[in-house]
């Protein structure tokens, strides 16, 4: 129960972060945001790299190439999944990005299929399921999408190479220090594109001090820590299913912080979206098998 409370706080935090994006950027490019908030999210880590150093400090040389190397990769793929993620932020909801952006859960098992990783029926389902959340909730009746909406899209296929990027590296380097990395990498690209497309200044930064402040020491230290801490202690499909909450929290905080307002198609799409991100999560084998014991003569 304690480890599901702190992943459900971290799925309340990040959800809730999107409205934060979007306040931020009344005051600041969305680069510039995200370069800010990528920083400062690194700078909270500090004191948990600090802690981490004195009892696992690291090895061999070949241990810190490793790191690097992931830290490089995983914050290049970060930097497109963000920078997608604000600057769509800029022509679409909050509610509407934070479920888009939910794909991710359902994409990263079919990506895996390239990588020759297993995957069940449950998760064709939850993908057939969750497209027809995303028709009703982007897809125009003329059939069209809307720009903001297409950048999130893209955006959920980077979020899935993310997490897949880090699978693979967190397993054999420090997950923190790995974090760290990828946070300070991402946050130097933004801020690079930053000043070569927009025009930052300590006055926007100063203005939009408080979203800057929930989106870099918020949503990255703690709700990071959360994640790390909580998932020791709770079964993988069950710490998916909490995190995928994350949509339903950024949906809330849109209509009750935002004023944004959901018709009954995108409803409709939002629920679908969420049943399919569920269902993903859920091994048909075993409700199949557990049904079957409870009723002997089921073939």
């Amino acid at each position: 129960m304690r480890s599901n409370m702190m992943l459900l706080m971290a799925a309340a935090i990040w959800g809730l972060g999107f409205v934060a994006q979007r306040l931020g950027m009344d005051h600041m490019g969305p680069y510039t945001f995200n370069g800010l908030r990528f920083l400062l999210g690194a700078a909270s880590l500090l004191p948990l790299l600090w802690w981490l150093k004195s009892r696992q400090p690291v090895g061999q040389p070949g241990d810190r190439r490793l790191l690097l190397t992931g830290g490089l990769l995983a914050g290049l793929v970060l930097f497109s999944a963000a920078s997608l993620q604000q600057v769509g932020l800029l022509y679409t909801t909050a509610a509407k990005a934070g479920f888009i952006t939910g794909l991710y859960i359902i994409l990263v098992p079919v990506i895996g299929l390239a990588l020759r990783h297993k995957t069940g029926a449950n998760t064709w389902v939850g993908a057939l399921i969750a497209m027809a959340g995303l028709y009703y909730l982007s897809v125009t009746e003329e059939f069209t999408i809307g720009y903001g909406d297409l950048l999130q899209v893209i955006g959920a296929l980077f979020w899935a190479i993310h997490l897949l990027v880090l699978d693979h590296y967190s397993s054999r380097v420090a997950p923190i220090r790995l974090a760290g990395v990828q946070f300070l990498v991402c946050g130097l690209l933004s801020l690079g594109v930053a000043f070569t497309m927009e025009t930052p200044t300590m006055s926007g930064a100063v203005a939009g001090w408080q979203a800057l402040l929930y989106a870099g020491l918020v949503s990255v230290g703690i709700g990071y820590t959360l994640q790390v801490v909580g998932q020791r202690g709770a079964h993988p499909a069950h710490a998916a299913i909490i995190l995928s909450l994350e949509t339903v929290f950024a949906a809330i905080g849109g209509v009750l912080l935002l004023g944004e307002i959901l018709d009954e198609r995108a409803i409709a799409g939002c629920a679908l979206m969420l049943a399919g991100m569920l269902i993903s999560q859920i091994r048909l084998r075993w409700w199949w098998k557990s049904r079957r014991d409870k009723v002997p003569n089921q073939p």
